[in-house]
């Protein structure tokens, strides 16, 4: 969740993607405590990462006052809990400010599994990370997902199992190394795999061998020294998408902190939208840059995953995931 200046929230689109969950809960009287984290700040409190903006943000869509918990364990926390009535809801404060949560410590685990009776998991972002709000608490509480949790699951176990066809895939960025095993896998169900140039670089410089070489297309042409897909390139990738019935997209097609670079990635979306195709984006960068561009409701399925959705269709186990079965 990137936050701008004065460490207000600049994209809150994970919270606005989570409220159903926490509407049904109060709708339903339950006690509803938050867990989250903000940053990396290594295990230790820091101040420009304390979850207060996050508080305000829920207040305001909630139409609630929401509390705020001084930590995400301890007496002071357990206090708090004890004085909430039905359709309350406690934010507890950064859970990596502890140093248990990404060691998946034990310890940690417990005393955050007795501040409450029942574990819902609605961070589809963090499935694939061993850290103990994830893997550790709901080993000691009757655990479930939420409704969250469940579309990601749903859309993109559907999308690898039964998509519509034809089918094109449009994989932008860079690190081969982590996308590699995404296009094998898509390029199996894929009619065609869209490259960027950047990606389509890395694959040729670094020897990687795909399995379907003969359904993926790059480049024919770039501008800014590479920085972008030229005009031929956005016809090209323009004509596939049309004839689309299904559409995956992850990773911009050029430098898209650069205004001067953002054309081809803005011809893409346009191209998807215009399809009228079943379209998937995910991966932080593309998601942020459709909702600055105030497209992100114009897709069928934005996904709140970036690691872990290309994780999950990667074929890879998620430990969130597996400790829930």
């Amino acid at each position: 969740m990137p936050l701008g200046d004065n460490n207000q929230i600049s994209d809150d689109f994970r919270i606005k993607k989570t409220l159903p969950t926490i509407e049904y809960l109060i709708k339903e009287r339950a006690r509803v405590i938050l867990m989250s984290h903000l940053g990396d700040p290594k295990g230790k409190m820091a101040e420009n990462l304390r979850l207060k903006p996050v508080k305000e943000r829920l207040n305001k869509y909630l139409k609630k006052d929401v509390s705020m918990a001084p930590d995400c364990v301890g007496e002071a926390v357990e206090k708090m809990v004890a004085k909430m009535d039905e359709g309350d809801i406690l934010l507890l404060e950064n859970l990596r400010f502890n140093p248990g949560e990404e060691s998946n410590d034990e310890e940690f685990a417990k005393n955050l599994a007795k501040l409450a009776d029942i574990y819902i998991n609605d961070a589809f972002g963090t499935c694939h990370r061993q850290h103990a709000s994830m893997v550790g608490v709901p080993k000691f509480l009757a655990s479930g997902v939420g409704l969250l949790l469940e579309k990601e699951i749903k859309v993109l176990s559907d999308f690898m199992k039964k998509p519509k066809k034809p089918v094109v895939a449009i994989i932008g960025g860079k690190k081969v190394e982590t996308k590699s095993a995404l296009i094998d896998r898509i390029s199996e169900i894929a009619d065609f795999i869209l490259i960027g140039g950047l990606l389509e670089k890395e694959i040729k410089t670094e020897n990687i061998k795909l399995k379907y070489p003969e359904k993926i297309l790059g480049p024919i042409d770039e501008t800014g020294g590479g920085k972008d897909i030229g005009s031929g390139t956005r016809s090209l990738f323009g004509e596939k998408i049309k004839k689309a019935k299904t559409v995956f997209w992850n990773g911009p097609l050029g430098l898209t902190e650069e205004e001067q670079f953002q054309a081809g990635t803005k011809a893409v979306a346009q191209a998807i939208i215009e399809s009228r195709a079943f379209s998937i984006v995910g991966g932080g960068e593309t998601v942020d840059f459709l909702n600055q561009l105030g497209l992100a409701d114009k897709f069928s399925h934005v996904s709140t995953g970036g690691g872990a959705m290309l994780s999950f269709l990667s074929g890879e186990t998620l430990p969130a995931l597996e400790i829930l079965k």
